[in-house]
């Protein structure tokens, strides 16, 4: 229970810790193969100053022969020896940085090495300049001679010399430099990269360190440039046409703008559904011509199919552009995001999260929502309010327009608001989750449900008590306190302002939304539970429940029409005032927060291996994190692009086993090639083949792990228990 019971303390920084020692460990490996080069080029240059002709050696063996070798020389020339052994540990030196770091890089990838000779003409001059040096005859000029001239010599000798003796691999040898030149760009790039996330972590804004501001103040400062517009609306080309009854019919602007929104959705399900086509039918109608409002009446007679595959094919086409026409629109959008995304909060840049205005197009909401396919209009800078501080520069709204209204309220944490033409409420532009307004509201919500912790026992207890209460009044709030405590269900009653769809939660359940069963499926005493929660999503469950809340429950349902008010006594404000005698901040919101996390931990300490890699033990936590969202029931459509992306990885998959498949038989032919020779080489060759199944065998486990997780999470949806029920120190602590 670390992550609920203990409060955050040297455990997480320890774990920061270990994390930028790994950051720093990763950069130094790449500056090692860097030094490791240039060791290697001068390793190089001296070798041929001398004549003395040794290239690159790539076999362990043939290093130890040439040692042997210069070993058995030493006997005979003793004056050669100090220069000849320094230089050829220098070149050893640098072959070993580079081979080592290739080897960790590309496993499976041969080196080419072997011996050459240079012309020995002359060394007997180099070798005695060179003695000269050391001594300090040699004058100053001729010392900067030596040392840069011959690099350039050299690269040409060896080139020739390599040359000569390959003349049939000199464009493989090429093309294995350019190959090694990517490689050590793609390296530093990585480098670059590490160095950059370091920065921003050592740069992190520590709020949680500093002083707290008085109640209600949320910030002292805060400027940005306002929101981002979506752009106008483009008139479609000459040639694609909308039809009425068989014939073209030419729109107005305004008109075909709101067509397009159909037309884009015609492959999509919603069209299918009447209420979203009565309702778009209503809605585009009231932005027609009078002269369009006469003809078009009737949306059977609407053909939007020229106009659906004008937009597929222009989708087709962005996804096919080359590379460059990419990179130029993610630059683009990159510079938009720089501009608009980032805004200055007591004097630090902290990111936006939806600096975006939403787009107009037709409502589609959760579930079956009474209101999709209505218009959601386009948002202009007259509906929008500014919020700022007072000595920050005001956003300039485009040319042209002004904004609805400019305030400074420190007490909020939106930077803009505006009311959407649909449910008729306020959106807003908040910072990202990971800024400081964000981080506060969730500490102080994840503490209390910590606090919680401590009094759960005893306030289920009382709940237990109350269900034998002579009063109604207590034993309704006692079951419904119940429920949202064992079946994490909101509370109900806070449908939003505007809000038309049949909505319910616990305390607003009608009769009709359960059935009682005393046995059913092998269980005694169970509550079949149906009916539309918040977003219009269908609550369905079967819950086997304790003997005193089934009787209870009957009592409740006795003498009641299938409309009445399962809970008729009780409301969330009276729910709510007693759980605050209970604790100081508990209200029934807070339950659903305290079982979430609690769930995701008991399910982490259950389902986690220890033995398990990386794939195997993010599985575990998508499978943990799915108990969160089965109890919230955080429910998703099936995605249209489900099965094409899982053809696609299991296309992936096939692949690969046939890799795994090749890669064995090449580990079986060299196990048996060394068994016949015993040769070095082939023994290298055998740890290389196995490496590469190693890893290709790895590869195919990560991908068998992602179509699992795919398969299981396509109709639950992770990402809001993770954003906003979990608290984030149980994934850290595990």
């Amino acid at each position: 229970m670390d992550g609920v019971e203990e409060e955050e303390g040297d455990e997480g920084r320890n774990w920061e810790g270990e994390q930028g020692r790994a950051k720093i460990q990763r950069s130094s490996s790449s500056q090692g193969w860097e030094d490791g080069e240039k060791k290697r080029e001068k390793g190089k240059a001296k070798e041929s100053k001398k004549g003395k002709g040794v290239r690159k050696v790539g076999k362990r063996k043939m290093k130890e022969n040439l040692l042997q070798e210069e070993q058995e020389m030493e006997k005979d020339k003793e004056g050669e020896e100090g220069v000849r052994g320094e230089e050829e540990e220098r070149v050893g030196e640098g072959s070993e940085d580079g081979k080592g770091i290739k080897e960790e890089e590309e496993v499976g990838e041969e080196e080419e090495e072997g011996l050459g000779e240079t012309g020995s003409a002359g060394m007997g001059q180099e070798v005695k300049k060179e003695e000269e040096e050391r001594k300090g005859d040699v004058p100053e000029k001729e010392k900067w001679k030596n040392k840069e001239e011959p690099e350039v010599e050299t690269k040409e000798m060896e080139k020739k010399s390599e040359e000569e003796e390959t003349p049939g691999k000199t464009g493989e040898g090429k093309s294995k430099e350019g190959e090694e030149k990517k490689k050590e760009e793609k390296r530093n790039k990585k480098t670059k990269k590490q160095k950059e996330e370091e920065k921003e972590a050592k740069n992190k804004w520590k709020w949680w360190e500093e002083e707290k501001k008085e109640d209600g103040v949320k910030w002292m400062q805060l400027e940005h440039r306002g929101p981002y517009f979506v752009p106008l609306y483009e008139p479609l080309p000459e040639g694609v046409r909308f039809y009425y009854d068989g014939k073209p019919l030419k729109l107005s602007l305004a008109t075909e703008e709101i067509a397009t929104f159909y037309a884009k959705m015609l492959d999509h399900e919603y069209t299918t559904k009447e209420i979203f086509q009565n309702n778009f039918f209503h809605d585009w109608r009231k932005e027609m011509t009078s002269e369009e409002q006469e003809i078009i009446k009737d949306l059977d007679k609407c053909d939007f199919r020229e106009i659906h595959k004008y937009f597929v094919d222009k989708n087709e086409a962005r996804k096919a552009l080359p590379k460059e026409e990419k990179q130029k629109l993610k630059e683009e959008a990159d510079k938009i995001q720089e501009e608009y995304g980032y805004c200055i909060l007591d004097g630090h840049r902290e990111k936006i999260g939806n600096f975006k205005t939403e787009p107009p197009g037709l409502f589609r909401g959760r579930g079956e929502h009474p209101k999709m396919g209505m218009l959601k209009k386009r948002i202009m800078p007259e509906d929008v309010t500014i919020n700022c501080s007072r000595d920050s520069k005001i956003p300039e709204p485009p040319e042209g327009h002004k904004w609805k209204e400019v305030r400074c309220d420190n007490t909020v944490t939106w930077l803009a608001s505006w009311t959407e033409n649909i449910q008729n409420t306020l959106k807003y532009i908040m910072l990202n989750p990971s800024s400081k307004l964000k981080g506060e509201k969730d500490w102080q919500k994840y503490e209390v449900a910590r606090r919680l912790k401590d009094v759960v026992h005893t306030i289920r207890a009382q709940y237990r008590k109350d269900w034998k209460s002579k009063e109604i009044k207590k034993q309704q709030r006692a079951v419904a306190l119940y429920f949202i405590d064992k079946l994490a269900l909101r509370a109900g009653n806070e449908k939003e302002e505007g809000e038309t769809a049949d909505t319910v939660g616990c305390c607003s359940l009608r009769v009709e939304h359960i059935q009682l069963h005393a046995q059913l499926d092998g269980q005694e005493h169970v509550v079949e539970f149906d009916f539309l929660g918040k977003d219009s999503i269908r609550y369905y469950n079967k819950v086997s429940v304790e003997k005193p809340v089934f009787k209870n429950l009957q009592l409740f349902m006795k003498n009641k029409d299938p409309t009445d008010d399962l809970f008729d006594q009780l409301t969330t404000t009276f729910l709510n005032k007693h759980l605050q005698h209970l604790m100081d901040g508990l209200t029934a919101k807070v339950f659903r927060t305290y079982n979430a996390s609690i769930t995701l931990q008991e399910q982490l300490k259950a389902l986690t291996n220890p033995e398990d890699n990386v794939a195997g033990k993010l599985l575990s936590y998508n499978r943990a994190n799915r108990a969160v969202a089965i109890l919230c029931n955080h429910q998703r459509s099936v995605p249209k692009t489900f099965a094409r992306s899982m053809q696609v990885l299991q296309e992936k998959i096939d692949a690969k086993k046939k890799q795994v498949e090749e890669a064995q038989e090449e580990v079986k032919k060299a196990e048996d090639e060394f068994k016949e020779t015993k040769d070095a080489k082939a023994e290298l060759n055998v740890e290389k083949k196995t490496k590469l199944l190693k890893r290709l065998e790895e590869q195919l486990a990560k991908l068998n792990v992602q179509a699992t997780d795919k398969e299981e999470n396509k109709q639950i949806a992770l990402g809001t228990s993770k954003l906003n029920y979990l608290d984030p120190r149980i994934s850290v602590a595990w």
